[in-house]
């Protein structure tokens, strides 16, 4: 990508102007948070129902058990019915968790790198790799930053992970134990797995016996038009193919109620399952039921989350389109940027010229926009060409998120001349 000048500017004309505009954007004040996908106040109002939907008559099942009480430490079975027609799966291959299902991603990997997972013949320890497609969720990498797990970048395309390094990778070396996925609106990049995708993800053959897919189906129903793609189940597939216990899935509603009183949850084989829940065994005698039980009274059940979600998506969209907009007005045919238009999800992901997006971020936090860092979306903090960037749109009200892109787009018109003038 070659960014292009101004027709009928010079170079240094084209500075001195986008200079002297970030200058007076910088003179404004302002404050605005981007750094993370945080829902917006006005979608957690949409919730607040959840906190006063239980009553004392709930807490006490069919059978006469106390959901106030110690005991069903996988979950109890209301929520697991709602979960698995959210995921996908049988309820008796759900395990319902407390709020955060990067927790039970992190003791999941925790558990297979001190004590192996079904398949194995020995635990992970910290000589396994894994595969990260990138640009990914650095909460993801962090995870294996945490334990000592080497990562390996795979590049990420609009239909899924780049299936042919995948491949060649797992087939030749054991010590690669999985890959992270995010299959649907994908953590930043938006993409959505393709069939064919999915089908070689379950069929490929690995030279580790436990090779694991943690399957991270964060946005499954974070619609932002009427498209409603369906991404085929990887739990199927595995099956399909002779490998039930190669996936991980995991899905959460925090960004569907209130992340602080959300519920995440995992899904897998039936010897996964029995493995992960001897392991919480140690962990806890038993999650948040009451929680668990306001989430099956609030929704009802799958038609009652799809209802929700349209509310959310009346909510995101116009600040989606809002990011869209600058970009294609400041941006559009400089050759200066490039980025995607998510149908759904929680993010933009921007490429800018090399060398570029530290820069920016840097320029953009001076004038009051806290942007997620640079090379956050690479294993270690690293992208090695410095040029991408994830925009998370839905925590600022439209007018703050008008002002953002504003500065934002100024700091990528100021930072791209930089670099063409150095070249010059």
């Amino acid at each position: 990508m070659e960014a292009k000048m101004p027709a009928g500017e010079s170079l240094a004309d084209a500075e001195g102007r986008t200079q002297a505009r970030l200058a007076d954007l910088r003179g404004r004040n302002y404050r605005i948070d981007m750094t993370r996908g945080k829902p917006s106040r006005e979608q957690l109002d949409l919730s607040n129902e959840i906190l006063t939907v239980l009553s004392a008559e709930d807490c006490v099942n069919a059978d006469g058990d106390d959901y106030r009480n110690y005991g069903f430490g996988t979950g109890i079975p209301e929520a697991k019915v709602l979960l698995g027609a959210y995921m996908g799966v049988p309820a008796k291959q759900v395990i319902a968790g407390g709020n955060s299902s990067l927790a039970l991603m992190h003791d999941t990997m925790v558990g297979a790198v001190l004590w192996g997972v079904p398949g194995g013949s020995a635990p992970w320890g910290k000589d396994a790799k894994f595969l990260c497609p990138v640009p990914g969720y650095d909460r993801h990498f962090a995870i294996c930053e945490r334990l000592g797990i080497e990562m390996i970048n795979v590049d990420m395309r609009d239909d899924g992970p780049d299936m042919d390094t995948v491949e060649a990778l797992v087939a030749g070396d054991p010590a690669i134990k999985g890959i992270w996925c995010v299959p649907k609106y994908s953590n930043p990049t938006g993409a959505i797995y393709s069939d064919a995708v999915v089908e070689r993800l379950a069929a490929m053959k690995t030279a580790a016996a436990d090779f694991r897919i943690f399957w991270d189906d964060a946005y499954t129903m974070h619609h932002l038009t009427d498209v409603r793609l369906q991404v085929m189940n990887i739990l199927e597939a595995c099956t399909a193919t002779g490998h039930p216990d190669r996936p991980y899935m995991f899905a959460s509603t925090s960004k569907i109620v209130h992340p602080g009183t959300g519920l995440a949850s995992l899904a897998g084989s039936d010897a996964n399952i029995a493995d992960v829940a001897h392991k919480m065994s140690f962990q806890t005698i038993g999650p948040d039921k009451l929680n668990q039980m306001r989430h099956v009274r609030f929704f009802g059940d799958l038609d009652g989350m799809a209802v929700h979600m349209e509310k959310h998506a009346t909510i995101i969209a116009p600040k989606f389109a809002v990011v869209d907009d600058a970009l294609t007005r400041n941006l559009g045919g400089k050759n200066m940027a490039t980025w995607n238009k998510p149908l759904g999800g929680y993010f933009f992901n921007v490429d800018l010229l090399d060398g570029c997006a530290a820069e920016v971020v840097r320029l953009a936090g001076e004038a009051g926009v806290t942007l997620t860092p640079a090379g956050a979306t690479f294993p270690y903090g690293r992208d090695p060409r410095d040029r991408n960037l994830r925009i998370a749109p839905t925590l600022p009200p439209i007018e703050e998120l008008e002002r953002a892109m504003e500065v934002f787009c100024a700091c990528v018109d100021v930072v791209s001349l930089r670099k063409l003038k150095a070249a010059a």
